[in-house]
């Protein structure tokens, strides 16, 4: 049965006009045209040209050039991000109801995509490793395979969650795969703006902006790079509980490499009691998805060489080689020249894991970004591409009101307050009681 409308498509090209202008009404704050919000969304848009060049195969050398001096921007603003001391709490161009109904209908589009497009092959493998764990079936005296040779190679956590959702959806489970996914990305964010940042409409901001910007329709198959960030994004929403937290983390490092990065950070923000806490959770989660491989091994040697295969190490080798090679595989770009970008990037890890020594939210968001996007600039398989990767926290970066009064101690409300700054006004009323009597006091910005 075919579930989507005949003769549904809408290419790459298409998808990034219709969201260019939909974005730029919904978003863009044509009163005050120099502001840190329209650069913010003019430099999240300038990434998909880049990502156009690079699917195309047309000037793919410039394409990844492109995305790199975009993502470069990214880096900067994202180091920045403690020096923009006034954010005003902004409204979009369209009240809640209308976000809400363009937040369903493009996720509505973003569905009929995902069953219209062709899969990754990641998806597919993940699928089908998920078949394995409900047949305990063992593929390792197979030899190599085709997913040996792919370029992302998730953890087990993928193939783990997806078990379920093979037994429900037999066929269509990838593309419900990759659907679920988005969908966890979406309530995390929204979740975020009602806990975080205080705000439900700033959270469904963030989760339509999430799904209009091109390049999740570009990679909206992509189960295996978008559940990384849902977990990390609901790692945000229970930061109050290091336990919880910490088991999301593990799940995401289960996933692919690069949220082992945020393990240093994370747990100096937690300090050192809720630190181990955190680090304790983390790891049991993390050996627990190590002993799913007993599903599907045959015997010990079996289990031995699949625990092994979770920390592929050749993926991160200075070969940059072959059509998915990416920047430092296109011709006279020789891979050595990554040795000094990784050094840097290291050091900024230390320097972003030791600075400020008292952290808060806002240092936890924008440098649990920063980490991820810094990344992209030395990992030789495609790097630069892989935006799904951290855009769900470079959007909590960019919307985020002053939440400087969030630390890591744990209030006696779940849910968050943001305190109003001198100079920054809040839209809906409030109500004072003076001498017995309400009221009602609109703020005007």
């Amino acid at each position: 049965m075919d579930l989507t409308p005949r003769g549904y498509h809408v290419d790459a090209t298409t998808w990034f006009y219709l969201s260019l202008l939909l974005i730029m009404a919904v978003f863009f704050r044509f009163h005050r045209v120099w502001s840190l919000r329209n650069a913010d969304v003019v430099l999240l848009l300038s990434a998909s040209p880049g990502l156009l060049l690079v699917q195309s195969g047309i000037q793919r050398t410039f394409g990844f050039v492109w995305l790199f001096v975009v993502t470069a921007i990214f880096l900067v603003r994202l180091l920045l991000d403690g020096l923009f001391q006034r954010r005003p709490h902004t409204t979009q161009n369209l009240n809640p109801a209308g976000m809400g109904f363009l937040c369903g209908a493009a996720f509505l589009l973003l569905t009929l995509h995902a069953m219209s497009k062709p899969l990754p092959d990641a998806t597919q493998q993940t699928s089908q490793r998920a078949d394995d764990i409900i047949t305990r079936t063992d593929r390792t005296e197979a030899g190599p395979t085709a997913e040996d040779a792919a370029p992302i190679d998730s953890g087990p956590t993928a193939a783990v969650i997806a078990a379920p959702i093979n037994m429900m959806f037999s066929d269509l489970a990838p593309r419900v795969m990759a659907m679920t996914a988005h969908l966890a990305v979406i309530l995390g964010l929204l979740f975020v703006g009602r806990r975080l940042f205080g705000d439900l409409q700033l959270g469904l901001a963030m989760a339509t902006f999430y799904l209009l910007i091109p390049c999740t329709a570009y990679d909206v198959g992509e189960f295996n790079h978008v559940l990384p960030a849902a977990l990390i994004v609901w790692a945000f929403v229970a930061y109050k509980r290091p336990v919880i937290s910490g088991s999301l983390m593990g799940l995401a490092c289960g996933t692919l490499f690069f949220p082992l990065f945020l393990v240093p950070l994370w747990t100096v923000f937690y300090g050192r009691k809720q630190g181990a806490r955190f680090l304790l959770a983390m790891t049991l989660v993390f050996a627990g998805l190590l002993g799913s491989y007993v599903l599907t091994s045959a015997g010990a040697d079996s289990f031995w060489r699949q625990t092994i295969g979770t920390f592929r190490l050749t993926v991160l080798a200075f070969e940059g080689t072959g059509a998915g090679a990416g920047f430092w595989g296109e011709g006279q770009y020789a891979s050595p020249y990554r040795i000094p970008v990784i050094v840097g990037y290291f050091l900024m890890l230390a320097a972003l894991t030791i600075w400020p020594r008292k952290k808060n939210v806002e240092h936890l968001i924008a440098h649990s970004a920063a980490l991820i996007v810094g990344t992209q600039f030395w990992y030789p398989q495609q790097g630069g591409v892989y935006l799904l990767w951290y855009l769900p926290i470079l959007l909590m970066a960019v919307f985020r009101p002053r939440i400087a009064h969030l630390e890591n101690t744990v209030p006696t409300s779940d849910t968050a307050t943001v305190k109003s700054l001198r100079g920054d006004h809040t839209g809906p009323p409030n109500r004072r009681t003076t001498t017995g009597r309400l009221h009602r006091v609109q703020l005007f910005r």
